[in-house]
């Protein structure tokens, strides 16, 4: 969804370890809830892309873009999580082309992008790749104009006069209501649809704190009877990992925020880190990043917010703790906000971006100590005694990180003397050979960083 979304309900620091529950629902059998959901293993060293179908390519379809396939698998991305693909709302829409946000009905893709049969050309071409995709899911509301409105209008929140509610300021969309066991069933058959039909692979699940956890547990291993799927929720609460494999580390983009703008540093992400470690389940992945659709449209571009620090809070992301997001044309530099309710198209340019992100991204599939949740290795802080210097250690079995990275203007001289770092590494960006023992010194440009792999 567009603009605030969850985070107007509770500030993203302040998080429950406990789940307080939803009332119970009668036809709930315990059985059908199991105690722990664990992650496909083809996520365990996964990184994720977010495809905008209408802005990818000048004709905006599936097929255009199933034509780039090859170059983001040479890149290194392996999930493909695809914007909502179905029929947009008229009534009430925002803009031309209105929000993908806005479902009119969710068996069927909008004309614009293509056919049904054309999608899954697209799904079917990604697994030939090896890749894997998940569809952005909205079950929180509908059109206004949702072919239930006329069906079932009883599937939706109403106001004491009788009228459709929309959540917030989102006034091209109207609520479901969840009390309505029936909308359970309703959805369920929906997502089932192109699990079963079109061999999907998972779901991107928009706004998913404001659907009741209740729902998302009864949904999952009803979804999952003939395979594993990997579940993404648009949110930060830790109880969301009862079901979900992943949820938004929307507390890192924001420290990213506060340190271009100088009001935090180098400790202040070490003291994230340690909280993520106490807050979050041991086998949660947290999904980093620096932007998104929603961050590049209404918040503006990585260097419209960071400046100088977007290349180093974008390699940041690749070796932190645990997936990191891709945005589509953040590989060409991507350099304007993209228009959210028109068609804008992408203007791709080379440059050093894809470079980076291959080479991270080919660390993180070969090293452990990169990997997601907790098939990765720990975070470690590198007391440096320099609050500009974000410095660290991973490691996993034999495999081990090290990574500096200068978040001032200022050239830096880093000096280590750590027994638990000494050994022999390749430096990932010359791939020359380097050797820790004794005091080492490194010297880091204005933000620059050097990252050190075994």
């Amino acid at each position: 969804m567009v603009k605030n979304k969850i985070r107007m309900i509770l500030p993203l620091l302040v998080v429950s370890l406990l789940f307080n529950g939803c009332k119970n629902r009668d036809d709930i059998k315990n059985s059908e809830i199991p105690d722990s959901i664990k992650a496909p293993q083809w996520s365990y060293n996964a990184t994720i892309y977010e495809v905008n179908i209408r802005q990818f390519t000048n004709e905006g379809t599936f097929n255009a873009f199933s034509n780039h396939l090859p170059k983001l698998k040479e890149m290194g991305v392996d999930i493909l999580w695809i914007m909502p693909i179905h029929p947009i709302g008229v009534k009430n829409r925002k803009g031309t082309l209105g929000s993908y946000y806005s479902v009119q009905n969710f068996k069927e893709v909008n004309p614009e992008f293509g056919t049904l049969d054309d999608f899954k050309g697209l799904v079917n071409k990604a697994h030939s790749l090896g890749m894997y995709v998940i569809l952005d899911w909205v079950a929180n509301h509908t059109a206004w104009d949702h072919g239930w409105t006329k069906t079932n209008p009883e599937f939706y929140t109403k106001d004491k006069n009788g009228n459709y509610v929309s959540p917030f300021d989102w006034s091209d969309v109207i609520d479901l209501n969840y009390d309505n066991k029936e909308v359970w069933n309703y959805m369920y058959d929906a997502m089932k649809f192109w699990v079963d039909e079109y061999n999907i692979d998972g779901f991107r699940c928009d706004v998913a704190a404001m659907v009741p956890l209740e729902f998302w547990k009864w949904l999952r291993p009803k979804l999952e009877t003939n395979k594993k799927l990997f579940m993404l929720a648009e949110a930060h609460e830790p109880e969301l990992h009862q079901v979900f494999d992943m949820t938004y580390n929307w507390q890192l983009k924001d420290l990213f925020v506060d340190i271009a703008a100088g009001k935090k540093n180098a400790d202040d992400l070490h003291n994230l880190f340690e909280l993520e470690k106490t807050v979050y389940p041991h086998d949660a992945y947290r999904m980093v990043f620096t932007t998104n659709h929603d961050e590049n449209s209404w918040h503006g571009t990585d260097q419209e917010r960071f400046g100088k620090f977007s290349k180093q809070f974008a390699v940041i992301t690749g070796v932190v703790p645990d997936m990191p997001l891709v945005y589509s044309g953040m590989e060409g530099g991507l350099n304007k906000r993209l228009l959210f309710f028109e068609k804008d198209p992408i203007q791709w340019k080379e440059n050093e971006y894809r470079s980076i992100y291959t080479k991270l991204f080919k660390l993180k599939k070969e090293n452990k100590a990169l990997w997601n949740g907790p098939f990765g290795g720990e975070i470690i802080k590198i007391e440096l005694g320099d609050s500009s210097i974000f410095a660290f250690s991973r490691q996993k079995d034999n495999n081990k990180v090290i990574a500096f990275f200068n978040l001032s203007n200022m050239k830096k001289t880093v000096r280590i003397d750590n027994d638990n770092l000494k050994g022999n590494y390749i430096d990932l960006w010359s791939g020359k050979d380097v050797t820790i023992n004794g005091i080492y010194s490194i010297t880091l440009e204005p933000f620059a960083n050097s990252i050190f792999y075994r």
